[in-house]
């Protein structure tokens, strides 16, 4: 499971079971790590054909020619395979399994319970993104790379096209309980995004003969006149949708805990946003020009003239950023590391992820090159990203990129244990990545008093108000709207900027704590780590170790690096 909330988020094979359910399969698995193995390879394999869109963005073409089956007989066999799977893991004894063993245990049954979990949120009955984005991702999958000629990403496209009515059609039936706030979102995605189905998907049709040609137009434009009308659906019976409904704390902390593997509960992850928040407004204040945490363009030495431009200056930024690294010896760049784009937001993504989002190499790409995906440009806009990105792109740029997510989860995709290969725990990939964006400041890339000091300030600032939004909007102690409204004062954004972070949270619960949380993981272990190296500390070994293993939950990075388990036992218990 990859939980990569800063990226554009894909959650595989969600099936229906209660909350904190054991299911029991009737037999108890074999005590074994060649076992344990066996059974992940399984899973994931089920998993991969069970969700045909999901494979597809993860580089696995096989089934490119289908959507996920959401019918009401599809959903029960998932729900009993899942079921059986995580029995069998329970029911695993390991207690004398070699160290590593164990922790490949501990992370296998880790994914389990997140698609568990998250599917007892029931997205299909109460979610209709669950429907716009398997529509958007299934085309959005098959262009992002050119993976096989044109025509043949062309072909499987018309295939999920002509899909599509049907495909929504069962949302509709599935959608007993819609939430307003969800389908508002959907609504907005469905509404705005005809450009990729359009413009987008234009560019891999030129090879179709004249006759594909005509069915694939004739394919898309139904496809659109479903999205539009499941949109019109929606708007007809807003009124009468429930209200966003909050988890409650229990939840939560089961969430924390046995997904996430977090020593903390949501009481402590409060706490420490706003011990974060009040450290970078503060810090913020201590700026001898405390504007600089604003960005403007207008200070901008030179202001991109179009799109094309401005993309060019993100690629130029982050050749600084490498070397940098790379004099400093703060991390190792390994030379499989395929090459980083910076790209246009298609608009169907803009309602959830108004910042754009990272697209990383996928499990199974054979191409090793990964994308960001950057709001459209407008140097007047009033949106925080656009804005930083024209006065200096290299915070976001540094944590989109390298040393952050895309270098993060190439060094992941390149480990020979398939366990870990697969865990994306979110709350180390975004801490990792808030993380680097202070530690190049405060290793000499970025000058005192600079946009990008000040930037990367605010960016820290807001990072902790998240932790604000998600915990209180979940446990049920403010409304959307007090979170939009916490987002602009705690977190300093404007409204367009703050809307959208907060749809992100209530769409993705935990998304928005993965970056302060995990932060705050990564610089107590790295204290730790010091004093235990004593004399022999390097900065850069602590990064190369830190990422070696893969993107693991944090508290069984300290096992492996510190041959300590006490915050693992402390999750656990």
């Amino acid at each position: 499971m990859r939980i990569l909330c800063g990226m554009l988020t894909l959650t595989l094979i969600l099936v229906p079971v209660a909350f904190g359910q054991a299911a029991s399969s009737g037999t108890r698995a074999v005590d074994s790590a060649e076992n344990l193995r066996q059974l992940a390879n399984a899973y994931y394999t089920w998993r991969n054909e069970n969700d045909p869109v999901g494979s597809s963005y993860q580089g696995l073409h096989t089934w490119d020619e289908k959507l996920q089956d959401y019918s009401e007989s599809a959903i029960a066999m998932r729900r009993k395979h899942l079921a059986e799977t995580l029995a069998q893991l329970k029911s695993m004894r390991t207690d004398s399994w070699a160290k590593d063993d164990q922790i490949d245990w501990l992370l296998f049954r880790s994914q389990i319970e997140g698609a568990v979990f998250f599917d007892g949120l029931m997205p299909e009955r109460r979610d209709p993104q669950t429907y716009t984005n398997e529509c958007a991702n299934a085309i959005f999958s098959l262009i992002k790379k050119d993976y096989a000629p044109g025509r043949t990403r062309a072909l499987a496209a018309m295939s999920r096209l002509k899909l599509m009515p049907a495909f929504l059609e069962q949302g509709k039936r599935n959608l007993v309980e819609p939430v307003r706030l969800y389908a508002q979102l959907a609504i907005d995605s469905a509404r705005t995004g005809d450009s990729l189905y359009t413009d987008s998907l234009a560019t891999i049709a030129s090879e179709l003969t004249p006759a594909e040609k005509q069915n694939f137009v004739e394919a898309r434009d139904a496809a659109l006149g479903a999205l539009h009308a499941y949109a019109d659906w929606l708007d007809q019976r807003l009124s009468k949708m429930a209200e966003f409904q909050p988890m409650g704390e229990a939840k939560y902390n089961y969430l924390l805990k046995n997904v996430y593997l977090l020593p903390v509960d949501a009481e402590q992850v409060a706490m420490l946003g706003q011990v974060e928040l009040a450290r970078y407004r503060a810090l913020e204040a201590l700026l001898a020009d405390p504007s600089m945490a604003d960005p403007n363009p207008a200070r901008s030495k030179s202001v991109p003239a179009d799109e094309q431009e401005f993309l060019q200056t993100y690629e130029r930024r982050e050749a600084e950023i490498i070397q940098f690294l790379r004099e400093r010896n703060l991390v190792t760049v390994p030379p499989y590391l395929g090459k980083f784009e910076i790209r246009e937001l298609p608009a169907a993504f803009k309602p959830t992820s108004p910042g754009g989002f990272m697209n990383p190499p996928g499990l199974y790409d054979v191409d090793n090159s990964g994308f960001y995906f950057i709001p459209a440009y407008n140097p007047d806009s009033k949106n925080f990203y656009i804005r930083a990105a024209i006065e200096d792109p290299r915070p976001i740029l540094g944590h989109e990129g390298i040393p952050g997510h895309f270098l993060q989860m190439s060094i992941s995709n390149h480990l020979s244990d398939e366990i870990r290969r697969e865990q994306g725990d979110g709350v180390f990939a975004e801490g990792w990545a808030l993380y680097t964006e202070e530690m190049m400041m405060r290793t000499g890339l970025y000058p005192d008093n600079s946009a990008a000091q000040g930037q990367i300030l605010r960016l820290s600032r807001y990072r902790a108000a998240r932790v604000g939004v998600d915990v209180n909007l979940h446990t049920g102690k403010w409304t959307f709207e007090q979170a939009v409204k916490y987002f602009m004062e705690a977190g300093g954004l404007d409204r367009e900027a703050a809307e959208g972070e907060a749809a992100g949270a209530a769409s993705q619960p935990t998304q928005k704590i993965t970056y302060m949380v995990g932060k705050w993981q990564i610089m107590r272990l790295l204290g730790r780590y010091r004093q235990q190296q004593g004399t022999n500390f390097r900065l850069g070994a602590f990064h190369d170790a830190l990422l070696a293993n893969g993107t693991l939950p944090i508290s069984v990075v300290e096992w492996i690096l510190l041959n300590d388990k006490s915050d693992l036992d402390a999750a656990l218990n």
